[in-house]
């Protein structure tokens, strides 16, 4: 594996740039490089590998489908994607939603279930502009882009028109009108893990009731219990469309897009589509997934509130809940490099800021040598 790096410079656009590590393998909530070397993972490809890596339960399904049929034309229905939908209605359900009222529509990432839900706003009130917050993250299609901070939107513009980026809480408050046909709201910035407060949340739960428009809440990292509860919204709000993605599928790419009420009846036949959303191999491993999850969710907010504590009395500053945290550090990039050279896999989202989110199945003492390394890197760093 010596020479991938090379090749892989030669054959792959710059998007990444090159990457430091050639991973082979994972178990668990470890993963080993070409080298041999083992690292704990802390990231978990971006929240997508929720239940770690190599889960057997999870390769058994997977495999079982495998044997049966791969994809079908969304022309035809299939068992796990009734199946999938019919179990999104109950984790619904058991937040406090009307469950049954929820209409899915499943596509291959969070960047397409908002494109989708992008549309729903505009199917809702045609012309109607959409809200929403600086330092928002919400996926990489222009349409997504169109919601981003200026640093992701600069090299791409123009972008999607009627698009309001605001300041904060109170310049959001301010640009609601009647020509408002969406808020779009990231429940927990994927960068940074910041989050509107509730009663910030709540007015503008209250702003969009009172001039008609859809409250959609992104929930593509947030959501499918990384903050130990289905959704990191709920008890706060209820939205009119939620998206979801990363760790739903475990490591198979989904993307769904969920509208309540009338939000869940505006797409008609031929009005959206996608060619392998929903496919019977991703919705049967999104299945697997949300029953494997349902159990290790009080687990979820008790290690993470104990990594919180732990990581708050060395004197970090720690934002996030459950396992979805971010550490403020000096130098995000260099504390990143130190604790690979350590073995733990962390990201540094921006210059003042590392992210943690490990895979659900953690357990303290798969943490405790993170945290001791957290303590010695604060008196080298």
């Amino acid at each position: 594996m010596s020479g991938l790096l090379p090749r892989y410079d030669q054959s792959m656009m710059a998007a990444y740039g090159l990457p430091p590590l050639v991973l082979t393998r994972g178990d668990g909530v470890t993963v080993w490089d070409s080298e041999g070397r083992s690292y704990l993972d802390l990231d978990s490809g971006g929240g997508v590998t929720s239940l770690g890596h190599n889960h057997p339960q999870l390769r058994a399904v997977l495999a079982d489908q495998a044997e049966k049929i791969l994809h079908v034309s969304n022309a035809y229905a299939t068992e796990p994607q009734v199946a999938l939908a019919e179990r999104l209605q109950q984790c619904l359900s058991d937040e406090g939603y009307l469950g049954p009222t929820a209409r899915v529509f499943f596509s291959n990432s969070g960047s397409e279930a908002m494109e989708s839900a992008l549309k729903l706003a505009r199917l809702h009130k045609p012309g109607g502009r959409i809200l929403t917050l600086n330092r928002s993250y919400h996926g990489r299609t222009m349409g997504a882009l169109s919601l981003a901070d200026e640093a992701y939107r600069a090299p791409f513009e123009p972008l999607l028109s009627g698009v309001y980026v605001a300041d904060d809480a109170t310049d959001l408050e301010q640009a609601f009108d009647d020509d408002v046909a969406a808020c779009v709201i990231d429940v927990h910035h994927g960068r940074s893990i910041e989050r509107l407060n509730d009663a910030e949340l709540g007015r503008v739960r209250d702003l969009c009731d009172r001039y008609g428009a859809l409250l959609i809440l992104d929930e593509s990292l947030s959501g499918v219990g990384r903050t130990g509860r289905w959704f990191a919204h709920t008890p706060r709000v209820v939205a009119d469309v939620i998206t979801l993605a990363r760790g739903l599928g475990g490591g198979v790419p989904i993307g769904v897009t969920i509208g309540f009420q009338t939000a869940g009846r505006l797409v008609q036949r031929g009005l959206e589509a996608s060619a392998t959303g929903g496919s019977p191999l991703a919705t049967a491993a999104g299945l697997a997934v949300l029953n494997l999850i349902e159990p290790l969710m009080p687990q979820v907010t008790l290690t993470g509130a104990w990594l919180k504590t732990k990581l708050t009395e060395q004197g970090y500053n720690v934002q996030g809940e459950g396992l979805m945290l971010a550490v403020n550090v000096p130098d995000a990039e260099n504390c990143e490099h130190y604790l690979r050279e350590q073995g733990f896999l962390v990201t540094a989202t921006n210059s003042e800021q590392i992210r943690l989110l490990p895979p659900l199945i953690i357990t303290r003492d798969d943490l405790v040598p993170f945290v001791e390394a957290m303590g010695e890197m604060k008196g080298k760093l």
